[in-house]
């Protein structure tokens, strides 16, 4: 099936879509700083070491077969058809991008962007297996994610998949809406994370024999802070190019988007400030630290249909959500996630999700442009809430048995967790040789209760 074509961006949107999309990166590298400064300092490198890798990995599998599945709105994909109406499942483009002309055409800025948008997700997981992940099996989980998980999901968001098509097909608003990636890049990333921690398990030393979480600090929370002033750039750009390419987002949002995105970001961070400051007597710096990119997560999917007092109101209630979600994790779950990835970015996504059903205002032809038929039409909103509790339903229930089967199997073929020198030693000199600090004394697990 060949959609009606997509009109093509005026040379001002696509000028902004390119400035954007190399504003993405720094969001990349902002959470591989706060990946390493939240670990302990014997596996800084190999943390850094893996950002890289994963980054590679998931651009060259995006290449070869990824953007296959995602497509774009306006390429052939194939349909099912149930209830009598057509359902777009997955795309039917070539492999190795040879489809795309590569000229400044919106896919072929979708598809540059869908390159560092599955890095962004890949980055994630590392966080929820930091100290313990082997480089290779991280590689492999990526490869995984980036041809397969993330860009089917991709497509049914963002490549006239069923879930754009819920309003036209069921009345449910404009259908499932996310302009910069609040769903499939924050919230898958963080369900894989999920799904990682739980094949892998707690670290040694975290729990003590009753069971109770210890505190593992992070080694430089420098690291950590200036990681989050570098994502607030990164994600400026992802919501900028993403609210063009997908949501049709016209030029002149561009200043509406920015300040949204770091409204977004300043509430929560502000909230978690405030709620470690009346929990324990002073504020926590990691927490506010995550605080402050959970309201990023959290900000995307309605970063260009909500008034900046509703961005305020999205990152306020993010960042609240972030102790809490930690807390539930560690406490009463057992999950060891020592980045704080699944509170962060699978909550924080799936609260800006459900906000886009909330606050979201769309103006007269808002996400018409992007998806023709695809999307619904008119200026009725009613049931968009619905639409949006199908895709977080769709992650919860779909996604993560997805990704966490995918993962079982592979560490069944290729054990993801290092041996128990590899971690007592510290991953740094046991998979690369070599310590991040090596004129400085990096403390082993003796220096930890079992």
């Amino acid at each position: 099936m060949t959609p009606p074509p997509v009109p093509a961006l005026s040379e001002t949107a696509t000028a902004l879509s390119i400035l954007s999309i190399l504003l993405v990166p720094l969001a990349i590298a902002g959470l591989s700083l706060i990946n390493s400064g939240l670990g302990r300092s014997r596996s800084a490198a190999h943390s850094m070491l893996a950002s890289l890798c994963v980054m590679a990995v998931a651009s060259v599998a995006y290449f070869i077969c990824g953007f296959s599945w995602q497509g774009f709105m306006g390429q052939p994909a194939h349909v099912f058809t149930a209830a009598g109406r057509e359902w777009n499942w997955i795309a039917a483009e070539p492999f190795f991008l040879r489809a795309i002309k590569l000229d400044g055409s919106p896919a072929s800025l979708a598809a540059w962007l869908g390159i560092l948008g599955v890095g962004l997700a890949a980055i994630i997981p590392l966080g929820a297996g930091a100290d313990r992940w082997r480089l290779g099996a991280s590689c492999g989980s990526t490869a995984l994610l980036a041809g397969w998980t993330y860009p089917l999901f991709a497509h049914w968001v963002w490549g006239g998949g069923w879930l754009a098509q819920l309003g036209s097909n069921c009345g449910l608003g404009r259908g499932f809406v996310d302009a910069g990636g609040s769903s499939s890049i924050q919230t898958l990333g963080g369900l894989t994370a999920l799904a990682i921690a739980l094949i892998l398990g707690p670290r040694r030393g975290k729990y003590t024999l009753e069971g109770m979480p210890t505190a593992i600090p992070g080694h430089n929370a420098v690291l950590v802070m200036f990681g989050g002033l570098l994502a607030l750039a990164g994600w400026t750009g992802l919501n900028t190019a993403g609210a063009i390419l997908f949501a049709g987002a016209e030029p002149g949002s561009v200043a509406l988007i920015a300040v949204n995105t770091m409204l977004a970001a300043a509430g929560a961070a502000l909230a978690t400030a405030l709620i470690t400051r009346l929990r324990f007597g002073k504020p926590d710096a990691s927490l506010s630290s995550n605080g402050w990119v959970s309201g990023l997560a959290a900000s995307s999917a309605a970063c260009a249909f909500v008034a900046p007092a509703a961005a305020l109101a999205i990152g306020l209630v993010a960042g609240a959500l972030v102790p809490v979600a930690v807390e539930c994790c560690e406490l009463r779950l057992a999950v060891d996630d020592p980045v704080g990835a699944i509170s962060v970015h699978a909550v924080g996504g799936i609260w800006g999700v459900m906000a886009v059903g909330l606050f979201a205002r769309f103006p007269p032809g808002a996400l018409d442009a992007a998806a023709g038929p695809l999307r619904g039409s008119g200026s009725s909103d009613s049931g968009q809430w619905l639409a949006q509790l199908v895709g977080v339903a769709t992650l919860v229930g779909f996604v993560l048995p997805l990704t966490y089967g995918l993962n079982w199997i592979l560490n069944r073929v290729y054990p993801q967790r290092v041996a128990v020198e590899g971690e007592r030693q510290g991953m740094d000199l046991y998979e690369l040789g070599a310590g991040a600090y090596p004129e400085f004394l990096t403390h082993t697990d003796e220096f930890t209760q079992h």
